[in-house]
């Protein structure tokens, strides 16, 4: 029998919610949703499909998924992290019930490839399937790392495998709001540039120093010392033709046109823009203090 417990965040996700909990029921020996405060149906959906609701103020991703993680009453031996605009497919679920009660006692975590829908197109290329997440780990050997954006699940101790199916990411909104979604993504990530750029944060350092997944260490070393350092319009035109043209994003058709135009190009640009605006207001501050408060002013969050 699999024991694994699948942890949700949700605000307002009546469209998504119940069709992620029927996708992880095969295998899900419990599921807990970690809701913030949501005003629609979300709340009575999830609980109508047996899942333990509990409710937190939203202070950041990283933050509410430890939140979760530190609070829900989790008795399974492993825990599986979902987004409410996921999707198990039925082959990882069949593998999930398959594979994960034989795993060597070694193994603490689980790799799983996710893919993107994206205007009902499934993106296949520049460099978007599969992205390889830490998804499953045991209970008690997984943390979040404490980021505004791109955080990712660290094991403490042990080794991971990688199972074959895929799992999709696949919301149904519109694109007003995925242009609003990315907005806010920018800021966080701003946020996040400039507080590792002065030293701002403190939070994470001690988490940040475990290992991280190497696919996610890669993709950390790339972003941090080699793209954050050139000039943003140079990093984001280099990125965006490597993706499209190096990476054959043109292979995915009109939608990923529009897929690849608004996140590997316009998105990048945004992210870069708000770095040297919020900079501007904070390098010449003279304390860590005053840059960091001057930060949360110009972002609106609580860093």
């Amino acid at each position: 029998m699999v024991s694994l417990a699948v942890l949700i965040l949700t605000f307002n996700e009546e469209r998504h919610i119940a069709r992620a909990l029927e996708s992880v029921a095969p295998f899900a020996s419990e599921v807990f949703v970690i809701d913030c405060f949501s005003t629609d149906r979300t709340v009575e959906i999830a609980r109508s499909l047996g899942a333990v609701v509990l409710s937190h103020a939203w202070a950041s991703h990283a933050r509410q998924f430890q939140w979760g993680l530190d609070n829900a009453p989790i008795t399974a031996d492993w825990i599986m992290r979902l987004d409410a605009d996921e999707v198990v497919e039925p082959d990882l679920a069949d593998e999930i019930l398959g594979k994960l009660p034989g795993l060597a006692a070694d193994i603490t975590g689980v790799d799983l490839k996710r893919g993107h829908i994206f205007l009902g197109r499934w993106i296949r290329h520049g460099g978007r399937y599969p992205l390889i997440l830490t998804r499953i780990w045991r209970r008690g050997q997984g943390r979040i790392e404490d980021r505004w954006m791109d955080e990712h699940i660290v094991i403490r101790q042990g080794r991971t495998v990688l199972f074959d199916a895929p799992f999709f990411d696949h919301n149904l909104n519109d694109l007003s709001f995925f242009t609003a979604k990315h907005n806010g993504y920018a800021t966080r990530e701003a946020a996040d540039v400039l507080g590792r750029r002065y030293g701002l944060f403190r939070e994470g350092l001690d988490l940040s120093r475990e290992a991280l997944p190497r696919h996610a260490s890669v993709k950390r070393f790339i972003k941090d010392h080699m793209y954050n350092r050139l000039p943003f319009p140079v990093a984001v035109l280099g990125y965006f033709l490597f993706r499209y043209i190096g990476q054959l994003g043109f292979l995915d058709g009109r939608e990923g046109m529009v897929y690849h135009v608004l996140q590997g190009c316009w998105y990048r640009f945004l992210v870069g823009a708000k770095v040297l605006e919020f900079d501007r207001s904070i390098r010449l501050l003279p304390t860590v203090e005053e840059k960091r408060a001057a930060l949360a002013r110009l972002t609106g969050l609580p860093l």
